[in-house]
């Protein structure tokens, strides 16, 4: 066991209420587990619309590790320098000054990570409707005349928002239990879905797929005024457009990495294992990603993957 590493002015300043009980596994645990979520079992199908390529739908998903890797690696030096509970709010304070990081703060409290949590939970209840149908988004418990819904899969979403927020409110220990448990199951189900859709490739439909690779095509279906069922190849700067536009979607589901900074101070020798925690868990991910969508590509032509049932690609591929 490696003993905290903080400075003799760090020491006496620091905040005795956290106990440094996180271990590089359990950061690790917990980068990974932040950036893993419904995104890469959706994106890819909105993504394809924009690029119509194989070739820019792995170039979009490596492009984006990258700038998560850099990202991750400035961090890692703020987390150095900064080893204290708060993250970006520690280092925005120390940056400009507290006005700033309380802005911050209040702004990720209530917009950011609130926005964030919803889509996840509503995400999750649309996945669970599919193998508990009377659970998912077809289940309509209260209907108002203007539209105004609430579906069984929304109640779920809440029931499992308010749970979740009940355990870590219990401390650290039930806090990482559960979080390494549901970052464990994330991954072998990622594991499952690549080496059994690895399994099922089929050679004509990858061949198929990368043919004319690096030509990029955009659907009528998100082109302003477009009609019909056509692709419409890009050049210059509109293509450069499409696949920024295509890349919202592998930035979203890599985001989050930095979760792990809120909590520095409760990891063990914070100065070394956040920034290594941050690399390791971004470059697992981003490898996984990149793994998962040349199985796709494997799997399904780029026409079956693009027009999945709710963008729903993984389980079109299963």
């Amino acid at each position: 066991m490696q003993p905290d590493v903080l400075t003799p002015k760090e020491a006496l300043t620091e905040d005795k209420s956290f106990k440094r009980s996180l271990g590089l596994t359990d950061a690790t645990m917990i980068v990974a587990g932040s950036m893993i979520g419904s995104g890469i079992f959706i994106v890819s199908a909105d993504m394809l619309k924009d690029l119509g390529s194989a070739g820019w739908l792995i170039a979009a998903w490596l492009i984006t590790g990258f700038m998560t890797l850099t990202a991750a690696l400035s961090y890692g030096e703020l987390s150095a320098m900064f080893p204290k509970a708060g993250g970006q709010y520690v280092y925005l304070r120390e940056a400009y000054n507290p006005f700033i990081g309380f802005l911050y703060g209040w702004s990720f409290f209530a917009v950011i990570q609130t926005g964030t949590i919803a889509a996840v939970g509503v995400a999750f209840g649309k996945f669970l409707g599919y193998l508990v149908p009377s659970l998912g988004d077809g289940n309509i418990l209260f209907g108002a005349a203007d539209g105004f819904k609430i579906t069984a899969a929304q109640v779920v979403g809440i029931v499992l928002i308010v749970f979740l927020t009940y355990i870590n409110t219990r401390g650290i220990k039930s806090g990482k239990l559960i979080q390494t448990t549901f970052t464990s199951a994330k991954l072998l189900a990622l594991f499952g879905l690549i080496i059994f859709g690895f399994l099922a490739a089929k050679s004509a439909v990858w061949d198929q797929n990368w043919q004319n690779a690096w030509e990029i095509k955009q659907h009528a279906s998100r082109i302003q005024g477009a009609t019909g069922n056509d692709w419409t190849p890009l050049l210059g700067f509109v293509a450069l457009g499409a696949i920024a536009s295509a890349m919202v979607g592998s930035i979203f589901s890599s985001d989050a990495w930095n979760n792990v900074t809120f909590i520095a101070g409760e990891v063990k020798n914070p100065q070394r294992n956040i920034g290594l925690s941050l690399f390791l868990g971004t470059l697992i991910v981003t490898v996984i990603y990149v793994t998962t969508n040349l199985m796709y590509l494997s799997v399904l032509p780029l026409n079956e993957l693009a027009f999945a049932t709710d963008n729903r690609i993984a389980l079109s591929v299963s």
